[in-house]
């Protein structure tokens, strides 16, 4: 079994459901809200395990009520928790995401713990026992991104970037980043043309490459392109679904793909693996 190590966030999200998004100024009226595991880094741990690794996450919670649930999902979903620790004196972080009835989202982010993650965290050798692959996102700070690289790098372990949300991406950790996994929003502000379809995220992936291994870039419906190591790209075209939501489906792709490439699965078949299992997670499966 591949062994994943997720460095990331964890969110206690607090899901709306209303009929629309309100616009500015507006009090939108809801038919019901619940509570929700989230943040990416604990989402993409989770997708991990339930698309057949053993998935292990270091992160941060708080020492409150939200905090135990975090850590309670993370076990309950198959991930090794024994590397998130608590915090004192700060809250875990939080979101309250609104989902419409056509199934799109919008979502607010209180980072909380999730910024108070320290360098020496990092260093456990147990944690890294084994490891296939890194899985990094953007919720914790660069520094923290950057320190769980430099360790995976030592250990000559692969790292897969989500660069979400977006934020300018360091020299200093772009040069160790394997695989970059943008979407089109994502890709256009790193610099890429707006990507409107295959093509566009072909080219979008080629704009993004240099010094990077893989590229990967996702056009919602449309699929994906992807460019190796080899310089040859390829394109895999999303599977039609009925949408129920597609909240999560980035971390469910995310997830697979690490799961894959631990594994020792080409890239094409990783991507291919990947876009099903985020197809069904649009659809609710």
């Amino acid at each position: 079994m591949p062994i994943t190590l997720t460095v990331g966030s964890l969110h206690y999200d607090i899901m709306v459901e209303a009929d629309h998004l309100p616009r500015a100024d507006e009090t939108a009226i809801g038919s019901r809200w619940y509570p929700k595991f989230g943040g990416k880094g604990g989402n993409q741990a989770v997708a991990a395990a339930k698309a057949g690794a053993q998935s292990r996450m270091i992160g941060a919670v708080g020492e409150d009520d939200f905090g135990r649930f975090l850590c309670a999902n993370l076990m309950q979903g198959g991930v090794d928790d024994r590397f998130v620790v608590s915090i004192a004196g700060v809250g875990s972080g939080m979101s309250v995401a609104i989902l419409d009835g056509a199934g799109d989202y919008a979502a607010t982010i209180v980072s909380g713990a999730n910024l108070h993650l320290t360098a020496d965290t990092l260093s456990n050798d147990e944690a890294w026992a084994g490891v296939g692959l890194l899985i990094l996102q953007n919720e914790v700070p660069e520094a923290i991104n950057l320190g769980a690289a430099k360790e995976a790098r030592k250990r000559a372990i692969p790292i897969l970037l989500n660069a979400a949300p977006f934020r300018v991406l360091g020299a200093d950790l772009r040069v160790l980043v394997d695989v970059l996994v943008v979407n089109a929003v994502e890709a256009e502000m790193m610099g890429a043309d707006p990507v409107t379809d295959l093509v566009s995220a072909a080219r979008a992936a080629q704009h993004l490459a240099a010094p990077l291994k893989t590229v990967i870039v996702t056009a919602g419906g449309a699929g994906l392109a992807a460019l190796g190591p080899d310089g040859v790209v390829l394109h895999v075209a999303a599977e039609k679904v009925k949408l129920v939501s597609s909240h999560g489906a980035g971390d469910a792709f995310i997830g697979t793909l690490a799961m894959q490439l631990a594994a020792g699965a080409g890239l094409e078949a990783a991507c291919r693996a990947a876009s099903k299992a985020a197809a069904r997670h649009v659809a609710g499966l």
